[in-house]
């Protein structure tokens, strides 16, 4: 019986070890995509600022003023 009791124990403790490294793991990622999802948005402002826009079709910019 205190065999059983002992092997549950260190199941448990190998357990609580697991998902305590999963968690600092999943912290880690979040973070991480965190820090993309940011400099994602800077990149979309950067791109938006850019006169003209290389990503507007030809129909959307004016046609210049000698036409």
């Amino acid at each position: 019986m205190d065999e059983h009791i002992v092997e549950l124990e260190s199941r448990i403790a190998f357990q609580d070890e697991a998902i305590h490294s999963l968690s600092e793991t999943l912290a880690q990622q979040q973070e991480k995509i965190d820090g993309l999802t940011v400099a994602l948005e800077a990149l979309k402002e950067k791109l938006k600022a850019l006169e003209p826009s290389p990503l507007q079709s030809s129909e959307a910019e004016p046609p210049p003023p000698h036409y």
